[in-house]
């Protein structure tokens, strides 16, 4: 076994800021607590929450490394003692609570997930946290079922693409709404059965028209602020609309007798400050759901680009112009 580093590179935090406060640093090798294990990094996914924990605006949660980085693959290299799911030379992904952009990484053993051979992997440091947010919004919060019709809000993006997937392998019904062609087309290759685009079309009128009137049964939005009131009508009687990010705005005005009339659910939640208990619960239910369909090649991530560790910056430019389709990975 190769003796490990003292040090290494990872990419801080130099203040709060544009794409370009990203910084290579030299840091000590972290060492694994009783339930961890420490993943030589070879890949980490970039997401939303890295920009927005960079502008200032996302704290890391209590005890959390204060890097960004949510979701890693690579090898394990050192276990705690209580350990027992993985061990030295296994091949893993997971969910972090912070500290993927490193050479090296701590992840807790329960969340960490055996790479299957179906994902290259830059495939697999792109799927820990998406996956875990669609399962547990799409399927646990919003119940989808087989015959219903989702609505995903951007489509096109890591999660987007990812619940296009995992919904039509479930036998749903899928509308997306997405800002240009090119993604409409992205997003109907992967499986989408509709899509809208938002700058030029009316998603509540076009959902009504694609769904007979009827509405959608689950609406996973990232937007906030007023597609709220919009999901309302977009939704159909007994609907659920989930929430997940508010790029569009942090506050919405509502009209609660939507609520009523449909008898909607409106929920939401974020996956980062769950505690470590939930985040392995959700792990074991995707691994005997979801990774059967991994392993066949029926679901993975859509890639649109990779970076080198060190040019993050130029990875947040990549996913602030919002010209991606699908996952950015960083290349450690």
């Amino acid at each position: 076994m190769e003796k490990l580093p003292v040090q290494m590179t990872v990419i801080g935090i130099s203040k709060p800021g544009g794409p370009e406060v990203l910084v290579p640093e030299t840091r000590a090798v972290p060492t694994p607590g009783p339930d961890e294990i420490l993943i030589k990094v070879a890949a980490a996914g970039v997401n939303r929450p890295d920009v927005a924990q960079r502008s200032g605006s996302y704290p890391p949660p209590p005890g959390a490394s204060d890097l960004p980085g949510l979701e890693v693959a690579g090898e394990v290299v050192a276990v705690g003692g209580n350990a027992k799911k993985h061990k030295v030379g296994d091949k893993v992904m997971s969910l972090v609570a912070g500290g993927g952009y490193a050479q090296y990484c701590i992840a807790q053993d329960a969340q960490a997930m055996a790479v299957p051979p179906s994902l290259s992997m830059a495939e697999a440091g792109a799927i820990p946290e998406t996956l875990m947010t669609v399962w547990h919004n799409v399927f646990e919060r919003g119940g989808l079922k087989a015959g219903e019709t989702l609505l995903i809000h951007g489509g096109s993006s890591g999660i987007g693409t990812m619940a296009i997937q995992l919904a039509k392998a479930f036998g749903a019904k899928v509308i997306v709404t997405v800002g240009s062609q090119d993604k409409a087309d992205a997003c109907k290759k992967l499986g989408a059965d509709h899509a809208i685009n938002y700058k030029t079309g009316d998603f509540v009128a076009e959902a009504k028209t694609v769904t007979g009137g009827k509405g959608c049964e689950v609406i996973l939005d990232m937007v906030g602020g007023d597609y709220v009131e919009r999901n309302f009508d977009a939704a159909a009687v007994d609907g659920r609309i989930v929430q997940i990010a508010l790029l569009g705005g942090a506050r919405a005005t509502i009209t609660p007798g939507k609520l009523m009339v449909k008898r909607l659910h409106y929920t939401g939640s974020t996956l980062r400050p769950r505690s470590n208990a939930d985040k392995a619960t959700m792990v074991g239910a995707i691994e005997s759901k979801v990774m059967p369909l991994i392993r066949e090649g029926r679901v993975k991530p859509l890639m649109d680009s990779s970076f080198p560790l060190e040019k993050a910056a130029d990875a947040h430019r990549r996913m602030e112009s919002s010209e991606h389709i699908g996952k950015i990975v960083l290349l450690a």
